[in-house]
């Protein structure tokens, strides 16, 4: 097991260095001069001086890009000098020294994400844990009305094969998993926020916390993660029903449940007892790729409706060429694909005695 765990973390790494990589030269690539875009159209040949001695501009594109390997890595080198980049700052840094050597010492710190263009010099790492709260919230609202009605319509459909509950179910499906969820937001934001509004009450545009008409502070406002999640629920409910469906049926056609109602046990306690389990490792793989990809795919959902969170703040920084914010969101999200990979691979022992044995 723990042989296991070393070799899913080395590919971890691997994959996250590969990420890194390629978002540092793509994003370096871009024309454009970053010491410009942080003093907009105040700056002058001095200022301009600074921002780049500042933040490395000035270096060899691999100087700047160990520069990025550096603050990213918790294990990191740094200069005791002042002058350098790699000066270890308080401001900068959240560090802790392990030892030093000559003039340079090793330290353990978080991963350092850098600072915001457009945001006058606030980190990156705020940003994020500022927004991200509110997209995982949706995401794992988006995920459980998925699971649940995808399960539960999965088992009608296999239940009731062939018939005219099956292929309803299974238009549904299809037209779930066809439609853009760009193009739901605007149809679900204009039919229930707004034609449709004195019925349900729900409003086209809205995030998770709401400030009082005073700006006496904040609250929470419930009814706001109701159509985003929907809309972000449907594509992957249309794929758990027929991944449920399908792997059910294929289990329902296994000895040991021939032997279950040979005992006289209903189809009923049948599924929920013996099939509905070992049903589920398709659906599983399914859930965890959609609720990774939602961190991603909750884009365009976020801006539709208004709902602050990690891709929302994307499109802005995507706007502003806000280029920190962008990397550091994506470097984010790849890092919770690995995560959940690693963590679906323990579920799927746990459903299938066979992989636990492997």
């Amino acid at each position: 097991m723990i042989r296991y765990f070393l070799s899913k973390a080395g590919y971890a790494l691997v994959t996250l260095f590969g990420v890194v990589t390629v978002i540092f030269f793509l994003f370096t690539i871009l024309p454009g001069d970053p010491a410009r875009m942080m003093l907009d159209q105040n700056e002058n040949s001095e200022q301009l001086a600074v921002i780049r001695k500042k933040y490395g501009f000035d270096k060899p594109v691999t100087t700047q890009y160990l520069y990025y390997l550096n603050d990213l890595s918790p294990l990191s080198l740094h200069s005791k000098s002042p002058e350098d980049y790699t000066f270890l700052s308080d401001g900068k840094y959240n560090a802790m020294t392990l030892f030093r050597v000559g003039n340079n010492e090793l330290v353990l710190k978080k991963p350092y994400l850098r600072e915001s263009f457009q945001k006058s010099g606030k980190k990156v790492s705020e940003i994020i844990a500022n927004t991200l709260p509110n997209t995982f919230i949706l995401a794992v609202a988006a995920i459980v009305i998925a699971v649940v009605f995808g399960i539960l319509l999965g088992i009608v459909s296999a239940l009731y094969k062939d018939t005219l509950t099956d292929r309803l179910i299974a238009l549904f499906s299809t037209l779930g998993m066809s439609i853009p969820s760009f193009f739901s937001a605007i149809l679900f934001a204009w039919i229930f926020g707004f034609l449709l509004h004195n019925v349900t009450g729900l409003n086209m545009t809205g995030s998770l916390y709401e400030v009082y008409d005073f700006g006496e502070g904040s609250y929470i406002q419930w009814k706001n993660i109701i159509l985003p999640a929907v809309v972000l629920g449907i594509r992957p409910l249309g794929v758990v029903i027929q991944l449920m469906r399908n792997a059910l049926l294929e289990t329902l056609t296994q000895d040991y449940i021939r032997t279950a109602r040979a005992k006289g046990l209903s189809e009923w306690k049948i599924i929920r007892k013996h099939a509905l389990k070992n049903s589920m490792n398709p659906v599983v793989t399914a859930i965890s790729g959609w609720f990774a990809s939602m961190l991603a795919g909750a884009v365009f959902v976020e801006f539709i409706f208004g709902w602050n969170g990690l891709g929302k703040e994307i499109v802005e920084a995507l706007s502003n060429l806000d280029l920190p914010v962008i990397m550091g969101s994506v470097i984010v999200i790849a890092a919770t694909f690995v995560v959940i990979n690693i963590l679906v691979d323990l579920i799927y022992a746990w459903l299938d005695p066979k992989i636990r044995l492997q």
